[in-house]
């Protein structure tokens, strides 16, 4: 079985290499840092990382093809290769439309831009599997790094809705969907082996989780985090566990300003996350293994202390999800 940690840009530095740190000795094989417009680089999160670990995967996730042109992702993502050691793991997806709107940017024709910009990537970076038709009518002879990359960096697609999960079974290595809640992966896993076919695609079960001792802490803090992302949450997803962005406004409008929201969300958008201490994460673990998932992707908060979070995580479930695997 495989895991993996996913934290947010909006860490600093400081504490972003406690928690790699931790998550390295605590066993896990990858940790994602997130590239959420008007906070931290992740890029140079990433690149700054590697100089503080040895083994665990750094991946940025997601990087989109609008505030960055897809040349330049490839030459992000082949430097990380370089920096890292050849560690190195790149999410594309079409990014939020709220985010991108703050930034005055269209996200327009959100399935067929990610598309193009995959086979783009992916053609630049060495993979030899690249459908060559997706390719737009600028890439040509000169379309090329101008330095080796010693292994192709694996790219994984962010998605939610189903053509673009099956797009990604289709043409990517991995996938990150957000699973809101945990067990949507049953769902979204259809849709990307319907595209998978016979191919090996990795496909992590990605779920926001707030672990502690103390499940009222592990609550809020996994509150202030839907505060803050729920309005930008897809509509369908929200649907399906009976909410709609707007449910999220009030308390999104006081995590943008920095107030405290927590009050705002309750036990309906919780559900979309795990909250609990660790018996309460193992039990939701052990239901994903059931449905099907071999890599579990362990999401922000993490907890009230996500270096904690993540100590706990080695130390009481990953041994215990790797037993029944």
């Amino acid at each position: 079985m495989k895991f993996s940690v996913r934290v947010n840009n909006d860490l600093g530095f400081t504490k972003l290499l406690e928690v790699a740190v931790a998550a390295e000795q605590a066993g896990f094989d990858q940790l994602w840092v997130s590239n959420d417009l008007f906070l931290r680089s992740a890029p140079v999160l990433a690149g700054a990382l590697a100089a503080g670990t040895a083994r665990i995967g750094l991946g940025i996730a997601v990087m989109n093809p609008y505030s960055v042109h897809v040349s330049e992702l490839a030459m992000l993502a082949g430097t990380l290769q370089e920096v890292t050691g050849g560690r190195a793991l790149l999410g594309l997806g079409a990014g939020s439309e709220q985010f991108l709107g703050w930034a005055g940017m269209a996200r327009t024709q959100p399935l067929a831009t990610t598309r193009t910009a995959l086979a783009v990537v992916r053609a630049l970076l060495g993979h030899e599997d690249v459908d060559r038709a997706l390719l737009p009518g600028w890439f040509g002879a000169q379309s090329v790094l101008r330095f080796p990359v010693a292994r192709p960096v694996p790219v994984y697609i962010g998605a939610m809705g189903p053509k673009m999960l099956e797009m990604a079974g289709r043409h990517a290595d991995g996938v990150l969907p957000l699973l809101y809640p945990p067990e949507r992966y049953a769902d979204v896993r259809e849709h990307v082996l319907a595209g998978a076919e016979h191919r090996d695609v990795d496909l992590p079960a990605c779920f926001w989780v707030s672990l502690s001792d103390d499940p009222a802490a592990a609550r809020t803090a996994l509150a202030e985090k839907l505060a803050y992302y729920g309005p930008s949450i897809s509509a369908p997803v929200l649907a399906a566990a009976g909410l709609r962005p707007e449910d999220f406004t009030p308390a999104a409008r006081l995590a943008h300003d920095g107030h405290g929201a927590a009050r705002l969300i309750d036990d309906r958008m919780l559900a979309l996350g795990v909250a609990g201490d660790a018996a309460d994460v193992l039990a939701r673990c052990r239901v994903l293994h059931e449905l099907g998932a071999r890599h579990l992707s362990f999401g922000p908060p993490l907890g009230p202390d996500p270096v904690t979070a993540i100590r706990q995580l080695g130390d009481r479930v990953l041994p215990a999800l790797e037993e029944i695997s």
